[in-house]
């Protein structure tokens, strides 16, 4: 790598931490200021870098700019899929990927569980809104303002004993996932099935996918698929993680 653009990236990661004065970057670098300050000036010109009155440097907007066109080339399912591949080969059980599109959460990919037993759930496929942790979770996600026209809007269709049947219990429902950071299918889609659901955010913070977790009650019992939420969730900020999320310290 050539000593001027490797002096360059170095700028560009300091100025990452924070922002930087002159005097600074060019000890960090252990160069003289004029070297520094024409690498500044033409980072600058293409908007890489910018300075306030304080003649203090700070990342400019071509970055973000570009990072952005980065992550919305990023497709979900395609930076998702071998986190996917890996928590199904460590639980064995049924895994879910589900975005929310017009109005419906929507199963963009699956892996089966490997051992005999299958879920009705298909790709392409919409999955109830208020019987699903993916659907809880999406809907979750919106902005609380929306929740009451969405909650109105459901056929409560009955699936099992279990499934919520009005809009007051799925908007407290709501609450309790939002709360609580995951959602929770406990045998409300189909009998002897229980689900765990967690957000997928992208860099912006904004859930943009659910995943979950699927096993039935002969295998694992409700507690033992709760002690795996936090595989599941770990996955999901993984997948998080490379979509561009970083969460708060």
């Amino acid at each position: 790598m050539s000593q001027s653009l490797q002096r360059a990236l170095t700028i560009l990661t300091e100025l990452g931490e924070d922002s930087k004065s002159l005097d600074e970057l060019a000890t960090r670098l252990g160069v003289h200021k004029s070297t520094v300050l024409r690498l500044l000036q033409t980072m600058e010109a293409q908007r890489f870098v910018t300075h306030d009155s304080q003649h203090r440097y700070r990342l400019g907007s071509k970055l973000f700019e570009l990072a952005n066109r980065s992550l919305e080339g990023r497709d979900i399912r395609t930076v998702a899929r071998p986190y996917l591949a890996e928590l199904n080969a460590l639980t064995k059980q049924t895994i879910h990927l589900a975005v929310l599109e017009s109005g419906e959460a929507i199963y963009i990919d699956k892996l089966d569980a490997t051992q005999s037993v299958r879920m009705y759930s298909r790709v392409g496929r919409p999955a109830p809104l208020h019987c699903t942790a993916v659907g809880k979770v999406l809907v979750s996600a919106l902005p609380r303002s929306q929740w009451r026209g969405i909650a109105e809007g459901i056929e409560y269709k009955k699936f099992t004993d279990r499934t919520i049947a009005d809009p007051d219990a799925y908007v407290a429902e709501l609450e309790r996932v939002a709360a609580q950071g995951y959602a929770e299918d406990h045998e409300e889609h189909e009998t002897f099935v229980n689900c765990v659901g967690v957000p997928v955010r992208d860099g912006t913070g904004a859930v943009v996918a659910a995943l979950s977790m699927s096993v039935p009650d002969m295998l694992l019992d409700h507690d033992q698929v709760l002690a795996l939420l936090p595989r599941v969730r770990a996955t999901a900020e993984a997948i998080s993680a490379e979509l561009g999320w970083s969460p708060s310290p």
